[in-house]
C-alpha cells in the first residue's frame, strides 16, 4: 500500500549504484519512503552547502522553486536556523518564476509566496533576493529577463538549483516545446498548466495567461540541480523524466544531460518507475535488497496474468520462466502452487460484510479475525463534505444496513469549494424566506453585504466570513442530506470543521494540536472498532494527506485505550484515484442497485453536481462519474483475474501503525 504520512525518518530506498537500475533510469534518483523525510535531506544537503562555503568565505547562490512540493524543504531551513543556528547571511537566491502580469502581495504571487514560506523566517540580506518582477509594462519584461540572467552570472552562477515538475513535465514555467538553450523571458501557458493552478486563483478563468521563467537553458547552467517530487499524481510525469529519451515536450528529461542532477522522490512518486512498477524486469530482487515478500509476489503474479490477458489460475511454468519471473518461481514453487496462493489471497479480500457478521469469522487478507462484536461502532472519516459517499458510499450505506452503529466525521467545512453564484441564490432564499414569516430583520443588512462583495470582489480574493459562513452551511446540510440517505441518524452525524483548513484559501495551515485534539475528542466519545478514512493522497489540494495525518495522530495518542487496541483503520480512496489489485485487502462488492444509491447519496451534494469549483486537474468527469467508473474497473479486474464477477467494487486497505 502508499504509506500514510508519518513522522517517523527512513533511509532512501536502495542505497549505493545499481548498473542494471542505471540502465532504465536516465538519471540519478533518490527514493525516500515519506516526502518529509525527502525535504529533510534536501534541506540538510543545502544547509551543508551552505556552511561549507561560508567557511571557506564564500557565498552559496540557490534556486529556488514555489509550489506545494518545496515547502517541506522550506519548513525545514526554517527549524536548522531557529534550533541548529544555520545562518543564511551568506546566501544569494534567484526564483525561477512568476505569474505576469502579477502583483507582488496577490494571494497566487509567488513573492508573497517565498515571503510567506522562507524570507521572512531566514536571515537572507533582501538585497540578495531576486524574483522576475510580474509588474512591468510588456516592452520592458525582455529587457528586466536580460538583467535576469545577467545578475545570475555575476553572483556566480546557480550552485544549487532545486526544482518541481509539472504535469505536463515543465520545469520552471518551460511548457512542452521549449527550446534546450531557452533563457529567461516571457511565455505563455500551457492549458494544462493554467488547469492545474486552476484551484488557487478560484477558476481556471482568473489564471494568468503568461509567466516570466527561467529557461531550460538557464536551469542547465546550475553547478547542481535536484528536483523533487511527491505524491501518486507525479509518478506518471516522473517515469517519462527519467525513463525515457530526452524530448522538449517533457523539458524536466533535459536534465538527463546534467553532469550533477538527480530527482528526489517520495515512494508514492516513484511508483511508475520499472524498479518499482515491475522490479523483476530489471534484475534480480537480491542486487537491489529486495525479497519475494507476500506483497511482491501477489503484485507480480497480477501484473503478469494483466500482461498476458490470463486469469491467475491459468498462468503456467513457462509464463513466468519468459517474463522475468525465474527467480520467483524458485524461490516460491511451481506455477499452479503459486497461483492458488495467489487466487485465494485475492478471494480472500472479498466480502459483503465489512463490520462482519454476529458469530461468524470475518477473513481479511493476512489471517481471519473474528468479529467478536457485533454490532459495532464505526466512524467513517470525510475530509470534504461529500468523500465519505464519493469513495465508499456503497459500503457506507451497507454499513449502516447491516446494523452497526455507524458515525460519520466531516473533518472540514469545504466552504471554498462553492460556486459565489449559488451563495448568492441562498442568500436570496433565505432573504425571501425571513421576509415571508416577519423575521430576522438583520437578514437583509447581512443580504446587501455579500451582493455588494460579490460585485467587486477580485479574483480569487478571500471571501468575507459572512459569506464563508454561508457557503459552509450550504456544504453541510447537502453532508447531512447524504448522510441521512445512506441511513446514518441524525444524532452521528460530526461536523468538525477542523481549524486547518479555515483560512477562506486553498492553501491551508499546517495541522496543529487543536485539530488532533478534536479528532481524539470524537474517537474518545464513539470509541470506535473501526474507521474508516481517506487514503486517496492525490487530492491535488492536499486536504486529504493533512485529514489522514490528523486521524492517524489522533489514535496514536489514544493507542493504550482498551478499544483503540481493537479498533481497525481501513483506507479508502475513489475520489481521485483507486488502489491497485495488488493492494485490496477488502473488497466490498457492489449490486447494480447499490451503485444507483451510492449515486444517489453523491447527488444530494448539489453544489458539486454537473461542475465543481475544483474538479482537480486531471479528470473532467464528475466525481460520481469518477466513483463509478472506478468501482466497476476494479471490478473488471478481479473478473479478469478469474475472479467472481460483479457490477462495482470498493476497495480498502488496512492501515498498519
Amino acid at each position: 500500500m502508499s504509506s500514510p504520512p508519518n513522522l517517523v525518518s527512513s533511509a532512501p530506498i536502495y542505497r549505493g549504484p545499481l548498473p542494471h537500475v542505471h540502465a532504465v533510469e536516465r538519471i540519478p534518483v533518490t527514493v525516500y519512503d515519506q516526502p518529509l523525510d525527502a525535504s529533510r535531506a534536501v534541506a540538510r544537503e543545502i544547509a551543508d552547502l551552505v556552511q561549507s562555503r561560508a567557511a571557506a568565505g564564500k557565498q552559496t547562490v540557490l534556486g529556488l522553486a514555489t509550489g506545494s512540493t518545496p515547502v517541506g524543504v522550506y519548513d525545514e531551513l526554517i527549524r536548522l536556523h531557529r534550533e541548529e543556528g544555520v545562518s543564511f547571511k551568506t546566501v544569494v537566491t534567484f526564483n525561477l518564476d512568476e505569474y505576469w502580469p502579477m502583483q507582488p502581495d496577490a494571494l497566487q504571487s509567488y513573492h508573497r509566496f517565498m515571503r510567506e514560506h522562507l524570507f521572512d523566517h531566514l536571515d537572507i540580506p533582501a538585497a540578495a533576493i531576486h524574483l522576475p518582477d510580474g509588474t512591468l509594462p510588456r516592452d520592458k519584461v525582455a529587457a528586466a529577463c536580460v538583467r535576469y540572467e545577467e545578475q545570475i552570472r555575476e553572483a556566480g552562477g546557480i550552485d544549487l538549483q532545486i526544482l518541481g515538475i509539472g504535469r505536463t513535465g515543465h520545469i520552471g514555467f518551460n511548457e512542452p516545446g521549449s527550446a534546450l538553450d531557452s533563457r529567461t523571458r516571457l511565455i505563455t501557458l500551457d492549458s494544462v498548466t493554467r488547469v492545474d493552478a486552476a484551484s488557487d486563483f478560484f477558476g481556471e478563468w482568473n489564471v494568468p495567461r503568461q509567466a516570466i521563467t527561467m529557461g531550460v537553458g538557464s536551469i542547465l547552467d546550475a553547478h547542481r540541480v535536484v528536483l523533487l517530487a511527491f505524491g501518486e499524481h507525479k509518478a506518471s510525469i516522473v517515469q517519462k523524466a527519467v525513463e525515457q529519451p530526452p524530448c522538449s515536450h517533457v523539458s524536466a528529461s533535459a536534465l538527463q544531460q546534467h553532469a550533477d542532477a538527480r530527482f528526489v522522490l517520495d515512494r508514492a512518486a516513484a511508483a511508475r518507475l520499472t524498479r518499482f512498477e515491475s522490479p523483476w524486469v530489471v534484475g534480480s530482487l537480491d542486487s537491489m535488497g529486495l525479497e519475494w515478500t507476500d506483497a511482491l509476489t501477489r503484485k507480480a503474479v497480477i501484473w503478469l496474468a494483466l500482461e498476458l490477458g490470463k486469469p491467475i489460475l491459468k498462468l503456467t511454468d513457462e509464463d513466468y520462466n519468459e517474463h522475468g519471473l525465474q527467480d520467483l518461481l524458485s524461490n516460491r514453487g511451481r506455477a499452479y502452487d503459486l497461483n492458488i496462493e495467489v487466487f485465494r489471497a485475492m478471494q480472500d479480500t472479498i466480502t459483503g460484510w465489512p463490520g462482519g457478521k454476529l458469530n461468524a469469522p470475518r477473513r481479511v487478507r493476512g489471517g481471519e479475525v473474528r468479529a467478536d462484536e457485533f454490532p459495532k461502532r464505526i466512524v467513517v472519516f470525510s475530509p470534504h463534505p461529500d468523500d465519505d459517499v464519493i469513495s465508499m458510499g456503497g459500503t457506507f450505506i451497507r454499513l449502516c444496513e447491516q446494523g452497526h452503529e455507524v458515525h460519520v466525521a466531516y473533518q472540514t467545512s469545504g466552504n471554498i469549494a462553492v460556486w459565489d453564484e449559488s451563495a448568492d441564490r441562498h442568500v436570496d432564499f433565505v432573504e425571501e424566506f425571513c421576509k415571508a414569516f416577519g423575521v430576522g430583520t438583520k437578514t437583509s443588512e447581512i443580504a446587501e453585504k455579500i451582493r455588494a462583495f460579490l460585485k467587486s470582489k477580485p479574483a480569487g480574493a478571500v471571501d468575507l466570513p459572512e459569506l464563508q459562513a454561508v457557503k459552509g452551511l450550504i456544504r453541510r446540510t447537502e453532508a447531512r442530506a447524504g448522510a441521512r440517505y445512506s441511513g446514518v441518524k441524525p444524532e452521528h452525524i460530526h461536523f468538525l470543521d477542523l481549524p486547518f483548513y479555515e483560512t477562506g484559501r486553498v492553501r491551508k495551515k499546517p495541522i496543529g494540536p487543536d485539530d488532533i485534539a478534536i479528532t481524539v475528542k470524537l474517537l474518545e466519545q464513539v470509541q470506535p472498532h473501526q474507521v474508516y478514512a481517506a487514503g486517496d493522497l492525490s487530492d491535488p489540494h492536499g486536504t486529504h494527506r493533512v485529514c489522514l495525518a490528523a486521524v492517524i495522530e489522533a489514535l496514536a495518542a489514544v493507542a493504550d485505550r482498551d478499544w483503540a487496541k481493537r479498533c481497525e483503520l481501513w483506507l479508502y480512496r475513489g475520489a481521485w484515484q483507486e488502489w491497485e489489485p495488488h493492494e485490496i485487502e477488502m473488497a466490498v462488492p457492489l449490486s447494480p442497485e447499490e451503485v444507483e444509491r451510492k449515486r444517489m447519496a453523491i447527488f444530494k451534494h448539489e453544489s458539486q453536481k454537473d461542475r465543481a469549483l475544483f474538479p482537480g486537474p486531471t479528470d473532467p468527469r464528475e466525481f460520481w462519474q469518477r466513483a463509478e467508473d472506478r468501482n466497476r474497473d476494479t471490478a473488471r479486474l478481479y473478473d479478469k483475474l478469474g475472479l467472481p464477477e460483479y457490477e462495482a467494487i470498493e476497495g480498502f486497505v488496512l492501515h498498519k501503525p
